[in-house]
C-alpha cells in the first residue's frame, strides 16, 4: 500500500511539474512581448530584460498611435470582424441544422458536397477573378461575403445538432403546429449557446488576423484593417533603418524592435480579452468537432 501512495505521489509530481513547465513556455514569451515592449530599447537590445521591465518608457506606443491609419485600421477591423462573425454565423448554422434534419433532401451529396473543398480549393487567381467579377475589390463586403462559407463549420455544427437536440423536440413541436423556422429560432438556436459561442469565436479570431486577403483584394489605405496596417507601419520602418547610419541607425532599429512587441500587443490584446469569457464553450466545441460517425 505504501509502495503505490509514493507511486502516486511521484506520478503526480511530474505531471504537476509538466503542466507547470508548459504554461511557463506558453506564458512566458507573452509575458516578454508586454514588457519589452514598454521597456528602454537599449536594454532590450542587449538582452536585458527578463522577468521585469527596465526604464519603462512608451516611445514605442507613441510612434505607433502617430500614425492616423492606426486609428483607421482599427476601426475597419471591428467593422469586419463584427459584420463577417454575424453573417458566418447566420450561413453556417443554418447551414449546419438544415444537414443535421433526417428529412433533408439530398443530404448524403450535400454532405460530400461541403466535404471536398476542406481539401481542395479553387486557388488564388480563379478566386480573385471571381471576387473582382462580383465587383467587390475595393470593397468593405470583400472582407465579408467571399470566405463567410466555412466548410468545416459547417460539419461541426452539422455534428453539435445531430447530437444535442433530439428528434423528440421537433416531434413535439409540430404536434403544437410549430412551424420549421419558428421552431429554428425559438428552440434549436437558445439550446445552442455553446455551438454559437464557438463558431462565433473561430470566426471573430479568423477575421481580426486576417491581412492576407485585405492585401489582396484592399489597396485603398482607408479601408485596409488593422493588421495589414502595422505590416506597412513595420516595412517603412525597416525601410528607414537602411536609409540611416551609424548611431541613428542603431536608434532607429532599437526603436523598430520596440514598436514590433508593441505592435503585436495592440492587435492581439482586444480578442485576446474574448477567450476568459467563451473559453468553457470553446473547450465544448473542441470536444463537439472530435465526434465521428
Amino acid at each position: 500500500m505504501k509502495t503505490k501512495v509514493g507511486n502516486d505521489k511521484m506520478f503526480n509530481f511530474f505531471v504537476y511539474f509538466f503542466a507547470i513547465l508548459m504554461i511557463f513556455i506558453i506564458v512566458y514569451p507573452l509575458w516578454f512581448i508586454i514588457i519589452a515592449s514598454f521597456s528602454d530599447s537599449t536594454a532590450v537590445a542587449n538582452g536585458e530584460i527578463w522577468l521585469l521591465p527596465k526604464k519603462i518608457q512608451f516611445d514605442a506606443y507613441r510612434e505607433l498611435f502617430k500614425q492616423s491609419l492606426i486609428w483607421s485600421g482599427y476601426k475597419n477591423t471591428i467593422i469586419y470582424t463584427a459584420a463577417g462573425t454575424l453573417f458566418q454565423l447566420i450561413v453556417n448554422v443554418t447551414a449546419g441544422y438544415a444537414m443535421s434534419r433526417k428529412d433533408f433532401l439530398g443530404k448524403k451529396f450535400w454532405t460530400i458536397y461541403f466535404t471536398i473543398p476542406m481539401f481542395i480549393s479553387g486557388g488564388l487567381i480563379p478566386t480573385y477573378l471571381t471576387v473582382k467579377q462580383f465587383g467587390l475589390v475595393d470593397n468593405r463586403l470583400a472582407m465579408v461575403l467571399p470566405f463567410a462559407v466555412s466548410c468545416y463549420n459547417i460539419i461541426v455544427i452539422r455534428t453539435f445538432f445531430k447530437s444535442n437536440i433530439p428528434d423528440s423536440l421537433w416531434e413535439a413541436a409540430q404536434m403544437d403546429g410549430c412551424s420549421t423556422f419558428r421552431y429554428f429560432i425559438q428552440i434549436v438556436l437558445p439550446l445552442s449557446k455553446a455551438i454559437l459561442a464557438v463558431i462565433g469565436l473561430w470566426s471573430a479570431v479568423g477575421i481580426w488576423n486576417s491581412w492576407f486577403d485585405a492585401m489582396i483584394y484592399l489597396t485603398r489605405e482607408e479601408l485596409q484593417p488593422l493588421q495589414l496596417v502595422l505590416r506597412r507601419l513595420l516595412i517603412i520602418n525597416e525601410s528607414l533603418i537602411k536609409q540611416g547610419s551609424g548611431d541613428l541607425a542603431a536608434r532607429l532599429q532599437n526603436l523598430s524592435d520596440k514598436m514590433k512587441y508593441a505592435a503585436i500587443l495592440v492587435s492581439t490584446l482586444p480578442i485576446m480579452c474574448l477567450y476568459p469569457f467563451l473559453q468553457k464553450y470553446f473547450n465544448q466545441g473542441v470536444m463537439v468537432g472530435s465526434i465521428k460517425e
